[in-house]
């Protein structure tokens, strides 16, 4: 039965139970296909099996991964099935609704394209453009005050993004390992507030952007460091806080790794950072009983947590989703937590550059000095851009200029979305006016004969019985074109009403009839008797609710 409460980017949205028993009682009854078969329809394309990569390659394609911890029931069972029959590689219906019952709700909001990207196909493909383009920028210098960051190819380049729904994407070199750096800041504050309340954290530490070096020894007219984003506020923060078991449910359980090396290396290169420390001291900003040496390790370790792009983009993901994990469904922070880190982040994530980035790129972001550039799209996705050359700022080259590309194809500017702005690149809408077009796209269809394309309507809950300006249905249509497959499709897995008049009170069987389609007329003559007055319901009006009931409760 399908369940009546699905969470959908960190809520849990109800519907009413008439609602769910309508949407039920239809589907026990087989006047509506079920999410199971409507999905198989539409992966087979007319064939009684699917093969395997048939189904894994359409799966991609929404911007899933078989890795997904929410689809491994599926995964589970799809290699348990492949395992037990002759015929390893293919797909019989059964078989099919037997691997994805477990996960039906999040294949058919893939596949029906609800998600927050639903051309994620096109979306990629500008994503890697930008990729390319941002790939030509030399210049920059590798950071090498230790050298854990000066081994570091300079031609090293990877973006990786994630939904909130859980769609990915990577390209370049993704799945090499970093240390976060100054990138760890914001979710350390965020674990911070997370755990101990914005309250709490800023008696020690300010919200307001220094105007100077991020390694200062300057405190604001507090005797506070100015904010979490600089050295003195991000080792204070680091003393109010327990973090690696929050990195790894941020990430999803992605690789998060440690770097000995580069944490020794930190620490025997850190006089600055103790000089901050004892400054700290002296003006009593750690909570009373600090051991100061002791959190000066503590900020060490932080900055020598490694991830890959891969992983860090589920942690922005996470930020982005309101503080819930995308490909786990956990809730890691809270709201406030969530809000507060993505405004510091945009005020002062980005070092001195902080004020122009916000200004060009109007996004959330925070980058490290060994060149990662960790990007919120609030409600979108999240990002990791990784290259270490670094320009003057400290800032990647690569990764800034990919920012504004991104921002200069797509309306995610924090302020791109005002009225009259000129337009750019949304790919959170599908292109053109959908309502105008479906009664195209469905009656052209049948126009056609194209069965796979009604499959696929069918299966995004379009209402099959819409109607043109003559009243006239995909049924009639069909009829009049003589598509036998299209008529039995509408009348069996749809289960249209076979009885709709058009302006000139024609029936899809009078169209028959008149242009000499006998094997359409015979199958809509049998079909009349499965078909009871009592369940036209108002011209499908009802079949219509259903449909719409389906959508709510996915």
């Amino acid at each position: 039965m399908l369940q009546m409460a699905l969470l959908v980017h960190g809520n849990w949205w109800e519907q009413d139970c008439c609602e769910e028993n309508i949407a039920h009682v239809k589907m026990k009854q087989g006047l509506l296909p079920s999410l199971e078969d409507l999905l198989f329809y539409t992966i087979a394309e007319g064939q009684e099996k699917i093969p395997v990569h048939k189904f894994i390659t359409a799966l991609k394609s929404t911007g899933l991964r078989t890795s997904d911890p929410r689809l491994k029931e599926c995964m589970d069972m799809l290699r348990l099935t492949l395992q037990t029959t002759s015929d390893g590689v293919m797909l019989d219906k059964d078989l099919f609704k037997k691997c994805v019952q477990s996960n039906i709700v999040l294949l058919t909001q893939a596949f029906r394209r609800k998600f927050v990207i639903p051309d994620f196909m096109s979306f990629t493909s500008h994503i890697d453009e930008l990729y390319e383009s941002a790939k030509k920028q030399s210049g920059g210098k590798v950071a090498d005050y230790i050298p854990q960051l000066a081994k570091f190819s300079p031609d090293l380049w990877g973006v990786s993004l994630c939904t909130v729904d859980g769609q990915r994407h990577s390209v370049g070199d993704t799945k090499v390992p970093f240390c976060l750096q100054s990138c760890v800041k914001p979710l350390k504050y965020a674990i911070a507030v997370n755990d101990l309340g914005t309250e709490y954290v800023h008696r020690y530490v300010g919200k307001e952007p220094s105007g100077l070096r991020f390694n200062k020894l300057f405190l604001n007219e507090d005797d506070r460091p100015h904010n979490p984003m600089v050295n003195a506020g991000a080792i204070v923060i680091t003393s109010l806080i327990k973090v690696m078991q929050f990195m790894n449910k941020m990430a999803g359980n992605e690789y998060v790794g440690f770097s000995n090396a580069t944490f020794q290396s930190e620490r025997e290169s850190g006089d600055r950072n103790f000089a901050i420390g004892y400054y700290l001291k002296e003006k009593k900003c750690f909570p009373e009983g600090t051991d100061m040496v002791a959190i000066l390790d503590f900020y060490f370790q932080l900055c020598s947590i490694e991830v890959t792009c891969e992983s860090a983009s589920v942690m922005a993901a996470t930020l982005a989703n309101g503080g819930f994990c995308p490909i786990t469904g956990e809730r890691v922070l809270s709201p406030e937590a969530v809000r507060n880190t993505l405004s510091l982040m945009h005020s002062c994530g980005m070092y001195d550059f902080s004020g122009q980035f916000a200004f060009h790129v109007g996004l959330p972001a925070k980058s490290g000095v060994a060149g990662g550039i960790l990007l919120v799209v609030p409600n979108v996705m999240g990002l990791m851009c990784w290259s270490p050359p670094l320009d003057k700022m400290g800032n990647s080259v690569k990764g800034i200029h990919f920012c504004h590309d991104l921002v200069s194809l797509c309306n995610f500017h924090n302020y791109d979305n005002l009225r009259h702005f000129a337009k750019k690149l949304d790919p959170r809408r599908e292109g053109g006016d959908q309502r105008v077009k479906s009664v195209i796209n469905l009656l052209f269809a049948a126009y056609t004969g194209d069965v796979s394309a009604l499959r696929r309507f069918a299966l995004s809950g379009m209402d099959m019985e819409q109607r043109d300006y003559d009243s006239r249905t995909a049924l009639h249509v069909a009829a009049a074109e003589g598509h036998v497959d299209v008529v039995k499709f509408l009348l069996e897995a749809c289960k249209v009403n076979p009885f709709p008049k058009d302006r000139w009170n024609n029936t899809p069987m009078d169209e028959a009839l008149h242009f000499g389609h006998h094997d359409v007329f015979k199958i809509l003559q049998e079909y009349q008797v499965q078909y009871t007055p009592s369940e036209d319901n108002n011209d499908g009006k009802e079949n219509r609710t259903v449909h719409k009931n389906l959508d709510g409760l996915l």
